[in-house]
């Protein structure tokens, strides 16, 4: 009987690469003098990129200074000089365009187009002695490099992006001619092009800018840890962790896909890169073709949202948000933790459904008790070493001063080789044969203990991220100069202390994967580098034009002003946008255009949405897009490689997202679950509860808690899970929260506000630009004798004007100021906290319901466990 899952594997290993550089990196792989111009450019570009990242431009050196120092602007201009030259060089024009050499006409527009890019870098004193008045040659040189941007765009991303960023200029210059709600007065072409492409507002603005400064060296820095052998070491560990349960195979590829999103910022790459491993053994304990592939893709994109490398849309939020990277990831920790949670448990619940069975064990199984021994004092090692190391760091810097960084940087050589030391004493790590007849899983501790070391690099960027407080850019650097020395060194070290092999053969193997991580980093930020400077005339459009106030108005009007339709609106476009668009465009274009009017809608509603909510929001959903049929691109890698449908397969892939799509929506309305406010025991209880309530959402959407669930069980199960997740929409319910009294309570006294209270104001005005406008606010009061006292202690000065509360005078940078306050806006209604049970008293109701539900499961699953004994027996 021939192997189903080799009938149905139409795909080889050649060809699941290919997919992923004719996505990723570029089909094309020339040879001769041209293979040595392309790789030799994505070498210089990484190179360069290091060097920018480093302190050793500013460096005084000896005899020559300082020097190779950019500034922002001439930075993007090189940067994008690099990505547009690799775009044509390594993506063919058309399907049949050659792959194996790079045609003349192809060369010619790589170079009229690189030079195009670098035109702000190479003639940057000249362009500063004339803002905002571009001459002949700026207009020439910016439209042939707008063109060949689009072009470029074309090539690496396909036509979607392009087209969007057409209709934008077009908008841009025909303003007058449109419909009269989104008209506007036009620009002429030299205006449209020093906006775009000679200022900072467009190509080469804050997207740009963030993909030259923090992007490519995450990207670089994943690159290094694959070719190290990282993505093999993830996915052994999980396999050994996770193989031996239900369905185990499937949880093994989610928390391998979660390990790999920390190497791969591509859904695509991550799908192929675990999924012709893991696919293989999901179909051989049980699972279709459809439903393997499925677990890979829900499993592969939510990698981008695992921090701490998230997605390159996470590095765009540090920049449009306000807030420091360190602070993106700890609002975005908990979401994705709960999601990848859920995923396990769809896994677990499918495999209940089948009565699936794990893999068999390599070696003598311990009993549960002494792996669980085993794993709590693995546990307490690990805080312990953590602990000495942050004390011990804090030692070492006041007593050595500026020695302390090479002291530190010697320890921690010391430190990597003895891991090598101790890997060395385990057999290497090499895959099994997914397809074989007997599949085994490895050992745990060997497992885990053979690769240690690739896990200090990511210690490196966590501590410079979180406990040094440098900017991503650098804690990038420094974790990727260690990745550069490991795989440099790994190797002979491996060599010496397993007493096999040439040293000088492995240093030289060892030198040749760094410069193929080089390389390929490079090659993999050619589409990212592209996509940022093509959503930049998005932004640039948004910007010139001031459409983002007219659709603020249209979305308001198509939502009839209610918020959960505006985010539903939001979500279906930044669905319909990611079909076409890579997600770091989709997050730029989405979020420029409807983050703002969410807030806006949001504060008229009386629901106060920190910027950061909306933000995630959308990148939640230009995420999903990449699962979305029917143009999931992710769905169809994995279909290539499971042999099943790729439409099923994104279906299916949805139906398993679902508990990530639902997310977005929950923390927009409950921001616990962003850890906002949010002190460290509080965080424990929100994370607990948030499990448990992510848990019961994902049993209802299967239709199965501890058997199959009727339908009444299942509206039940969703019922308590938006009590765990939404406790005080209950609790508003039973108490108000606010007492709401006229904005005249404030003049006459009526109304005793305390001091420090945080009270929300209705405001009837006009905004910045006079336009009509009413919206709610939160203000806290400072200290005073009365509540008008307070009022002004916050920075706001209130007059009687014939009964009404208006706004006399506002202090600059205020608490008031920053409420959105502004002189001669009346404040209508005022809203004063008042005392409320604590809102977590919900839960204890929403967790009795639970108990009946599961007494009445349990039973029919003994009953249901009876009747197939009988009929066995039978």
């Amino acid at each position: 009987m021939s192997d189903p899952v080799k009938e149905s594997k139409t795909y080889n290993d050649a060809d699941l690469q290919d997919l992923v550089d004719a996505t990723d990196s570029g089909a094309r792989n020339p040879s001769g003098f041209q293979k040595v111009l392309l790789l030799g450019t994505a070498l210089c570009w990484s190179l360069f990129q290091l060097w920018i990242a480093s302190p050793l431009p500013f460096y005084d050196w000896p005899l020559i200074g300082s020097f190779g120092v950019f500034n922002d602007t001439e930075a993007r201009s090189i940067h994008l000089a690099f990505a547009v030259f690799l775009s044509f060089m390594a993506y063919p024009a058309f399907g049949g365009s050659p792959r194996d050499r790079v045609p003349v006409i192809d060369l010619i527009l790589a170079l009229a187009g690189a030079f195009s890019a670098a035109y702000l870098f190479i003639f940057y004193e000249s362009l500063s002695g004339r803002p905002g008045a571009p001459i002949m040659q700026d207009l020439i040189v910016a439209s042939i490099g707008g063109v060949l941007l689009l072009e470029a765009t074309r090539r690496a991303l396909g036509p979607p992006l392009v087209i969007v960023a057409l209709v934008f200029l077009i908008y841009t210059f025909a303003g007058p001619y449109m419909p009269e709600i989104i008209a506007h007065k036009g620009a002429g072409l030299d205006q449209v092009v020093n906006h775009q492409w000679i200022t900072t507002e467009g190509v080469f603005g804050i997207a740009l800018g963030v993909s030259t400064s923090f992007v490519f060296l995450f990207v670089l820095f994943g690159a290094l840890l694959d070719k190290a052998g990282a993505g093999n070491y993830f996915i052994k560990v999980a396999f050994s962790l996770l193989g031996h349960m239900r369905g185990g195979p499937a949880k093994a590829a989610v928390v391998s896909s979660g390990m790999t999103g920390l190497i791969s910022g591509s859904s695509i790459a991550n799908v192929v890169t675990t999924g012709t491993f893991t696919v293989p053994m999901m179909k051989r304990v049980g699972f279709s073709a459809e439903k393997a592939g499925a677990v890979e893709v829900a499993s592969s994109v939510n990698g981008q949202i695992m921090p701490p490398v998230m997605g390159a849309a996470a590095f765009l939020m540090v920049e449009y948000v306000g807030l420091s990277y360190v602070e993106v990831i700890k609002h975005a920790f908990l979401p994705a933790l709960i999601s990848y949670i859920a995923l396990v448990y769809i896994v677990h619940l499918e495999a209940l459904k089948q009565g699936m069975q794990g893999l068999p064990r390599r070696g003598v199984v311990k009993p549960w008790l002494a792996r669980l021994t085993g794993a709590l004092f693995g546990f307490l090692a690990t805080a312990v070493v953590a602990l000495a190391v942050y004390y011990g760091i804090g030692w070492i810097k006041p007593l050595l001063g500026d020695a302390a960084s090479l002291v530190i940087a010697v320890l921690l050589f010391i430190v990597y080789v003895g891991l090598i030391r101790f890997a060395a004493r385990y057999p290497e790590l090499e895959l099994d044969d997914p397809e074989s007849e007997v599949v085994e899983l490895p050992e745990t501790g060997p497992t885990v203990k053979s690769g240690l070391h690739y896990i200090l690099p990511v210690v490196v960027l966590v501590w410079c991220l979180m406990v040094e407080r440098l900017s991503p850019g650098l804690s990038a650097f420094w974790a990727t100069v260690l990745m550069m020395v490991i795989l440099v060194t790994q190797r002979p070290l491996f060599a010496l202390f397993r007493g096999r092999g040439s040293l000088g053969a492995e240093c030289r193997l060892g030198f040749e994967q760094l410069v193929d991580g080089l390389i390929a980093g490079a090659r993999n930020m050619i589409g990212i580098g592209i996509a940022t400077a093509t959503a930049g005339i998005i932004v640039g459009a948004v910007s010139q034009t001031g459409v983002g106030s007219v659709l603020a108005d249209l979305v308001e009007v198509l939502s009839f002003g209610n918020l959960l339709l505006m985010l539903l609106l939001t979500a279906v476009l930044s669905l319909i946008l990611g079909m076409g668009l890579p997600t770091t465009a989709n997050y730029i274009v989405v979020s420029s255009l409807l983050a703002p009017v969410i807030v806006t809608l949001g504060q008229e509603s009386g629901l106060i949405v920190p910027l950061i909510a909306v933000h995630l929001f959308v990148f939640y959903f230009g995420i999903m897009a990449d699962v979305t049929p029917p143009v999931g691109l992710a769905s169809f890698a994995a279909a290539a490689v499971s042999g099943g449908d790729p439409i099923r397969t994104g279906f299916v892939a949805f139906f398993y997202s679902l508990r990530t799509a639902i997310l977005p929506f929950l923390f927009i309305f409950n921001t616990d679950l962003l850890l906002i406010n949010v002190d460290w025991w509080h965080g424990i209880a929100v994370f607990v509860i948030s499990t448990i309530g992510i848990l019961l959402f994902t049993a209802a959407s299967q239709g199965y808690f501890l058997v199959r669930s009727r339908l009444y069980e299942s509206a039940l199960l969703l019922v308590i899970a938006f009590s765990l997740f939404r406790p005080g929409f209950w609790m508003d319910q039973i108490v108000e929260p606010y007492q709401a009294r006229g904005g005249e309570a404030l003049l006459d006294g009526s109304v005793d506000i305390p001091a420090g209270a945080q009270v929300r104001l209705h405001i009837i005005g006009e905004d910045a630009i006079g336009n009509p406008r009413e919206f709610v606010t939160l203000l806290t009061l400072g200290e005073g004798d009365t509540t008008r006292e307070r009022l002004v202690e916050a920075g706001a000065e209130l007059m009687d004007d014939n009964g009404k509360a208006l706004v006399d005078m506002v202090t600059f940078d205020s608490a008031a100021e920053r409420a959105g306050l502004m002189f001669d806006q009346v404040i209508a209604q005022v809203e004063v906290p008042q005392s409320q049970p604590p809102k977590e008293l919900i839960f204890i109701p929403a967790l009795l319901l639970l108990v009946p539900l599961v007494l009445i499961q349990r039973r029919r699953r003994t009953t249901e466990a009876a009747a197939s004994g009988t009929t066995a027996r039978a």
